[in-house]
């Protein structure tokens, strides 16, 4: 495996982490859950491949066939508490002081297993190859931080000029990535 396949490998997978940091930002987190939220997310994201790697065959069949479960469940269920939070706000006059969420340490592990979840399948592609294992992980690690940072700022950014709840859109973001995980998992 060249250094060009493992730089789009890792942007293919950081992928989720941007998404999810873009909802993120559009739902108003507080800044001061970026750094970490997206540290965690590269940490899961170079984490996982290496988890399969050195599980080797023995797992393999099992997160793979598990994997899309697992993703699905944990990104529906926190889209759907997004959603469940947006209706209630709109039905409720208090409204947060700063108009800030905040992303609990515990939301930002289920996110990143969440988004993580499919990597696991990438560490068996590195059994045969174990030469490029450490740089492989840290290029995912590095640029599912990097996008994660560069999706909350995108969020952020975008959040302030919607005309309508962006914890709606949020909600849906990760149920749609749940969803997309899910069909990639079985089809693909």
């Amino acid at each position: 495996m060249d250094l060009l396949s493992i730089i789009f490998l890792a942007i293919g997978l950081a992928m989720d982490c941007f998404a999810v940091s873009i909802a993120q930002g559009m739902q108003g987190t507080k800044l001061r859950a970026v750094v970490p939220m997206a540290v965690l997310f590269g940490i899961f994201q170079g984490g996982m491949p290496l988890i399969a790697y050195y599980a080797g065959s023995v797992f393999a069949d099992f997160f793979i066939r598990w994997s899309p479960w697992i993703a699905l469940i944990l990104l529906v269920l926190i889209g759907g508490k997004m959603l469940v939070e947006a209706y209630k706000q709109s039905h409720s006059q208090s409204d947060d002081i700063a108009g800030q969420s905040v992303l609990t340490f515990g939301t930002m592990i289920i996110l990143a297993i969440a988004t993580s979840i499919d990597a696991l399948s990438i560490g068996v592609l590195f059994i045969p190859v174990p030469e490029v294992l450490w740089l492989a992980i840290s290029l995912i690690a590095f640029t599912s931080t990097l996008f994660s940072l560069i999706g909350f700022w995108l969020g952020k950014t975008l959040g302030r000029h919607l005309p309508f709840n962006a914890d709606i859109l949020g909600g849906c973001i990760l149920i749609a990535i749940g969803i997309k995980i899910f069909i990639e998992g079985f089809f693909c």
